[in-house]
């Protein structure tokens, strides 16, 4: 069954293999240009506490770049407009800062349940 599901999702999400996969990828990699944020920029650490780990645990310099880029991005959609042309060849919008760091929360967190042992974190909705 997962040797199924692996083919299906690489077969619909890889954009070599799928049209449609494709022009979604260009499309979300023109916006992203234009206001000069990646992927990664997108996940929400309040939304996930496993994101927020992540991003505790990398190096300080590149959550600054990250809180840059976004500060950038909302300063340019407040003002309505997007990043010069030059600039927008310049970025890199699926390069990931947050994938292997978020992996390897997401395997401490799965190990630490199947021990049995408390979680490290929980969210406490009031």
């Amino acid at each position: 069954m997962a040797s199924s599901s692996s083919w299906l999702q690489s077969f619909f999400l890889n954009p070599r293999r799928n049209w449609f996969a494709a022009q979604h990828y260009k499309a979300v990699s023109k916006r992203l240009k234009k206001y000069g944020l990646r992927y990664d920029d997108l996940y929400d650490p309040m939304y996930d506490l496993d994101i927020k780990e992540a991003l505790a645990r990398l190096p300080r310099e590149v959550v600054d770049a990250r809180n840059q880029r976004l500060k950038r991005a909302l300063d340019l959609s407040m003002k309505h407009e997007y990043l010069p042309e030059d600039l927008q060849a310049l970025q890199t919008p699926f390069r990931s800062y947050l994938k292997d760091m978020l992996a390897l929360v997401k395997k401490e967190r799965a190990e630490r349940e199947a021990l049995g042992a408390l979680p490290l974190y929980q969210r406490n909705i009031p």
